[in-house]
């Protein structure tokens, strides 16, 4: 209801989210180049300076337009033993396709419109459990756990698409998440938010969204408080399940995805200790069995931006991550065909043939700039690296608020929820217990 009232109001200020756009995507170019050549060739300077008037390519350098003319010439100094990697040639000044069956097999690939692949969950000893997004699988490290199919899962390997895993000792772990879900507030509605919940602060209710959830925000601040615009809230609650800390950053699910990843491995970096994350569009919760930072300064530590990208890179298998999302830029290159007529390449398929092209450039061209792309955007689309940093630069000037409280605030409760849905459960379902502890807090608040 809150999301509702926020939309409303920066829709009335004209607050349009902004879309970023991708620059120097150099898979692309190499497929634009290829096309060009088909449709009746181009003389390089000309397209150069075409392709270099748009603002995706107008930082393109020399050199790295000689790179991609090189790999559609030849595929670049790994594959040139390879003909059907030298797509396009040069004929009276003019660049071509090099011959009719190249052209056609580039028709058949073009495109810029990728898909998440499924990832099959199996036991090492070979008992099908069901599937997750690549996209979530790709982030573990062996030794992770999560939970699946009512069970908490231990991570060991992942291999063309297929994820081993074992039974896991303790019973807590990550929820997997699906791309239809995955809906997130922008950083413009999280403004909104922010300052709807600092109108209300303030004993404000606008309109009848606000009205409607009055009750439940004076309940949290009896119980809590609600935070401001300027002002982060941080809960810490115990309860038979260990201690819960709730940050509420209010910068929305994809940035509160790595940050919850970015505090677990930071405040259990000195002392190991299993650490539970969930995370929604308003916070997060961190559980374990004990207390992971007790003090303002803790949290301020935590929440640093320094050293960012070294430690997101280490808490997350970004490594993994660019060799799956590797995949993606490899078709679109060209170097990958996803179908031909008759015989479609499965995402199996796809993958090991774009993992074998990973290896070779890693090992004997590690200057490809395909792979260099890669991990730029591993770290800009799928870590969401841009904006947690902004979200970490915001909160260095922002007041850390920490309250202790006797029981789950209204705002926590969804991530409590979240996280029961995930566990498994034998005497009672997960919508049995969040409504059991619902009417336990419902009593509680009178």
């Amino acid at each position: 209801m809150i999301e509702f009232s926020a939309t409303r109001m920066a829709i009335k200020q004209r607050a349009i989210e902004p879309r970023e756009p991708v620059l120097l995507a150099l898979d692309v170019l190499a497929q634009h180049v290829v096309t060009v050549a088909a449709g009746g060739g181009f003389v390089s300077e000309q397209l150069r300076d075409e392709v270099r008037s748009t603002y995706a390519f107008a930082k393109m350098t020399d050199e790295q337009w000689q790179w991609v003319m090189d790999f559609a010439h030849r595929g670049g100094p790994c594959l040139t033993a390879y003909p059907r990697f030298a797509r396009i040639v040069q004929v009276d000044g003019r660049w071509v396709t090099a011959d009719a069956q190249i052209a056609r097999m580039h028709r058949m690939g073009i495109g810029t419109i990728t898909s998440d692949g499924s990832v099959y969950v199996q036991f090492v000893s070979g008992k099908h459990l069901g599937s997750v997004e690549e996209s979530f699988a790709a982030k573990l490290k062996p030794g992770d756990t999560f939970s699946f199919a009512g069970r908490t899962l231990q991570f060991v390997r992942l291999h063309q698409m297929v994820m081993q895993v074992k039974a896991a000792s303790r019973k807590s772990g990550l929820v997997p998440r699906w791309l239809g879900g995955r809906l997130p507030m922008s950083a413009s509605l999280a403004r909104a938010v922010r300052q709807r919940l600092h109108e209300a602060a303030d004993g404000e209710y606008g309109d009848v969204e606000m009205k409607h959830v009055k009750p439940i925000l004076q309940l949290q601040e009896r119980w809590s408080i609600i935070p401001r615009q300027h002002q982060i809230l941080i809960e810490t609650t115990k309860t038979r399940d260990g201690y819960h800390h709730y940050v509420f950053a209010l910068q929305g699910r994809l940035a509160h995805e790595g940050l919850s990843a970015l505090l677990a491995f930071r405040l259990a970096r000195g002392e190991p200790v299993p650490v539970t994350a969930t995370f929604n569009d308003f916070g997060l919760e961190l559980l374990s069995p004990r207390c992971l930072a007790e003090s303002v300064e803790d949290w301020h530590r935590a929440l640093s931006p320094d050293n960012l990208i070294e430690d997101v890179l280490t808490c997350l298998n970004s490594s993994e991550l660019a060799r799956r999302h590797f995949r993606e830029i490899a078709r679109i290159a060209g170097l990958l065909i996803p179908t031909r007529p008759g015989a479609p390449f499965s995402v199996k398929q796809l993958q090991a043939s774009s993992e074998l092209f990973f290896d070779v450039f890693m090992e004997f061209d590690p200057g490809n700039l395909l792979l260099e792309q890669a991990r730029r955007e591993v770290l800009e689309r799928q870590l969401e690296f841009k904006r947690l940093q902004s979200a970490l630069e915001q909160m260095r000037t922002e007041e850390l608020t920490l309250v202790t409280t006797q029981r789950i605030s209204p705002m926590a409760f969804p991530l409590l929820a979240e996280r029961i849905q995930s566990q498994q459960l034998r005497l009672e379902s997960a919508t049995q217990r969040i409504e059991r502890l619902a009417m336990q807090l419902e009593e509680a608040a009178g």
